[in-house]
């Protein structure tokens, strides 16, 4: 399959579906909007900057899964108790 990221054409070979391929290269596209000004090029540099701030984006969504979860036993503690 090949996927358009930043301007530039990838053949991939995964075991995901087309479809995941597609959405996931829509959100690196999506991440590289906000780090390249519009009209610019993308390059290597800013691939790894969309990829440094996709990873950021990933460790708050996990702190922030984990700090429910936190949440969730001690409710659920509290209502065994």
């Amino acid at each position: 399959m090949q996927l358009r990221v930043g301007g530039q054409t990838y053949r991939v070979v995964s075991s995901a579906s087309d479809e995941e391929l597609q959405r996931l290269a829509a959100v690196v596209n999506q991440k590289l909007e906000t780090v390249v000004p519009a009209g610019r090029p993308v390059t290597p540099q800013a691939m790894l900057l969309a990829a440094m701030a996709l990873a950021h984006d990933l460790e708050q969504e996990r702190a922030r899964g984990a700090r429910i979860a936190g949440r969730a036993r001690d409710a659920f503690g509290r209502i065994l108790q």
